[in-house]
Parts: C-alpha cells; structure tokens; sequence
C-alpha cells in the first residue's frame, strides 16, 4: 500500500521548511549556537541538512520580525512598521503585509 505523505516528504522538489522564531531567545541560547543548555532536538535539526540563519534581525516586536522572516524584507517595506493595526501614516505602517510583498512561501509555490 502506497503512503502518500512518505512520498510527499521523500521528494526533494518540495522540501521541508521549518523556521523557529522564539520571544526572548538569545543568539547562544540554542546548542548549535554554542548554549551551555542542552537543545538536542534543535541541535539536530541544524546538524542534518539544515540551515542556521546568522544574520536576522529581530525588529524589537514581534509583528515587524515575522514580517521580515516571512517576506525577506525590512518590516516597513512588508506594511508592518510597528504592530498590525492601521497607523495612519502610509504604507510602511498600514499593519497588514502589503500585496506588492510575496512572502517566501509564495515565492516558492511560483517555482513549482
């Protein structure tokens, strides 16, 4: 009997993306990244063909740095300047992402 959800994680055209965004985590808190805690699990992700981001920037709330980590881009230019609720002063802080904005996960759809 064929599994499907096997074949769909064994095919390498769709990989499996898994991005951690944690409050109040710092940078050597994660044992890959040198933490005296012991974080195997995520250590393990890391290690077996993961990638370890080394330059995100956290926006000082939590709005501004998903927006960022979904669409690749500054916070501003994503629509979410602050927090997401309409500022009244244009665009940069309108409070939802902006349609001209693709986030990563729309960006790879169009690939395939």
């Amino acid at each position: 009997m064929k599994n499907e959800m096997n074949d769909k994680i064994a095919d390498p055209s769709k990989p499996n993306i898994i991005i951690i965004l944690a409050d109040d985590l710092g940078f050597s808190d994660v044992g890959c990244f040198g933490s005296e805690i012991e974080t195997p699990n995520i250590d393990s992700l890391a290690s077996d063909g993961g990638i370890r981001f080394t330059q995100m920037y956290n926006c000082a709330r939590c709005c501004p740095s998903r927006a960022s980590l979904l669409t690749g881009v500054y916070p501003h230019q994503a629509g979410i300047g602050h927090m997401v609720y309409d500022a009244g002063v244009g665009p940069t802080y309108q409070g939802f992402l902006r349609r001209d904005v693709a986030t990563v996960a729309e960006m790879r759809k169009r690939e395939h």
